[in-house]
């Protein structure tokens, strides 16, 4: 934790080559998620943001569900690319799924009716903070995360299989592990074209 925030925020990176190893436990893995999950800020506290750890056999799972899903839209002669990338996702050491409870959302929507239109943007944000809050911390402890969105073609079948509430809006997955591979060179447009400042 001798990193500070602005360098931690700069490291943080997407990491694509991951392994099946973690430097830190399950348990400060699921440490991170509940501190982030309770401290991020969301619109009018709705606390909507949901999140579910998958770990060993239940991450490999997830890969496989979405491996078969991919297989019934891409064609077979371009599926081994679409192949190699699940699988390279399947080589990590867990999965993060988030999602958003709607019905909070609704029911903001009933009790606001006036910001009824900006309470799904709003538990977006907040679902993006939180993203990003366990995504940097997850790269303090030495772990590499990517942010995937496979969410149409794998939700249902993600609450079928793991028995979760209709009314939770997958919203992405991030599978992470101990990076094998760094980040490739990023560019930056001009800071300047960017962002104004007035005095």
């Amino acid at each position: 934790m001798s990193k500070n925030f602005l360098t931690a925020i700069a490291d943080r990176r997407s990491i694509y080559g991951i392994s099946k190893e973690s430097p830190i436990s399950d348990d400060r893995i699921k440490e991170i998620i509940d501190h982030a999950v309770k401290y991020t800020p969301s619109a009018f506290n709705s606390q909507s943001a949901r999140v579910v750890l998958l770990l060993g056999s239940q991450h490999d799972k997830l890969w496989d569900i979405t491996k078969e899903a991919l297989r019934k839209v891409v064609p077979a002669e371009n599926f081994a690319p679409t192949e190699e990338k699940i699988n390279s996702f399947k080589s990590g050491y867990g999965t993060i799924l988030y999602f958003e409870e709607s019905s909070i959302i609704e029911s903001l929507q009933q009790q606001f009716a006036l910001y009824k239109d900006n309470f799904p943007v709003w538990a977006q944000q907040s679902n993006g903070m939180l993203q990003f809050a366990i995504w940097t911390a997850l790269e303090m402890e030495g772990l590499g995360a990517s942010l995937q969105h496979y969410n149409e073609l794998i939700e249902d079948e993600i609450k079928k299989e793991w028995g979760i509430a209709s009314s939770w809006k997958l919203i992405g997955q991030m599978p992470f592990g101990k990076p094998t591979a760094p980040a490739g060179e990023k560019q930056f447009q001009s800071i300047e074209d960017r962002v104004k400042v007035f005095k």
